[in-house]
């Protein structure tokens, strides 16, 4: 089935998406800064969207499987395609670390999953799901590295630009490129401009760029769980290549402090990916254009330590 990143790719998964997925709620924060609050989707995070696209197309070309999908990830992406899959009604299989917390664990089988705990790293369970996909025919799907689900998570940017109709410049997290890719692809539409945020020490995009080409990056950042990719994909390198577009680190503590922002000053609770955006608007060298747009993107995370005393 072959696919290409455009802005076609995108109107084509928002009509394959419509109705499935909640519309992103986008709210005044402070002075030109509004929140795109993605982290209210099904599943808790943007990936629903992607999920729900991929196998919705699959599923209107007949080249979805009777062994349903499979995915190896046990974070947000492996919830979204569980999800997605059951609004299909085939099976997923999500392979994971045999050391995955049990609460991911049962909520992946509360979307119907069957989970199968492998070995006890990321590689050994993704060997696993390839082998699986090839014995029993599922279709194979990505966390972040395919055009479908690049697309889907693409339709955020005609979402937040319908509620704020004057929107000059998105702000978004980065991990393996996905929601930027899908994002900057839209902005380059309609003249809006895109800040790719990273972590300083987990910046596959940013060392892409530098380099000229998709380079494999250490990993080591608080946002790591959700924003950990060693490698970005190379619709991602292609997207951060555009003229208004601009690539940003932040500092772990400056995350910490922008997550910590939004819980005491809205009330609201994202992971630390999520408020990577936000750390990357606060701490911008240069005023960025507004109105501005900051995607909060996902919330599966655990908020005791925004509330426990003496932090």
């Amino acid at each position: 089935m072959e696919q290409q990143l455009d802005y076609a790719a995108v109107r084509a998964a928002a009509g394959r998406i419509a109705g499935a997925i909640r519309p992103a709620a986008v709210v005044p924060a402070a002075e030109g800064v509004w929140y795109a609050l993605e982290y209210l989707q099904h599943t808790g995070s943007f990936k629903a969207r992607g999920a729900r696209n991929f196998l919705a197309a699959h599923h209107r070309a007949g080249t979805l499987p009777e062994a349903g999908v499979t995915i190896a990830s046990g974070g947000n992406a492996g919830l979204a395609c569980a999800w997605a899959a059951r609004a299909q009604e085939v099976p997923a299989t999500v392979f994971l670390p045999a050391n995955a917390p049990r609460v991911k664990v049962e909520r992946l089988r509360g979307y119907g999953a069957e989970v199968r705990l492998v070995g006890d790293r990321y590689a050994d369970a993704l060997a696993a799901c390839e082998e699986f996909a090839a014995a029993s025919g599922a279709l194979a799907s990505h966390a972040y590295d395919h055009p479908l689900i690049a697309a889907g998570a693409g339709t955020l940017l005609d979402e937040i630009r319908a509620a704020l109709p004057g929107l000059d410049t998105v702000v978004v997290a980065v991990g393996g490129g996905g929601l930027f890719a899908g994002i900057a692809t839209a902005a380059r539409e309609h003249g809006v401009r895109v800040v790719a945020a990273e972590p300083e020490n987990s910046r596959a995009l940013n060392a892409a760029l530098e380099a000229g080409r998709v380079v494999d990056v250490a990993v080591d950042s608080v946002a790591g769980d959700s924003l950990g990719a060693t490698r970005v994909s190379a619709d991602a390198l292609a997207a951060a290549r555009y003229e208004d577009v601009r690539s940003v680190l932040v500092p772990d503590q400056a995350i910490t402090a922008a997550r910590r922002a939004l819980w005491e000053e809205h009330r609201i609770v994202v992971e630390a990916g999520a408020a990577t955006a936000l750390a990357a608007l606060r701490t911008a060298p240069q005023p960025l254009g507004e109105p501005v747009a900051v995607v909060l993107c996902g919330a599966n995370t655990d908020p005791g330590d925004l509330t426990a005393p003496g932090i």
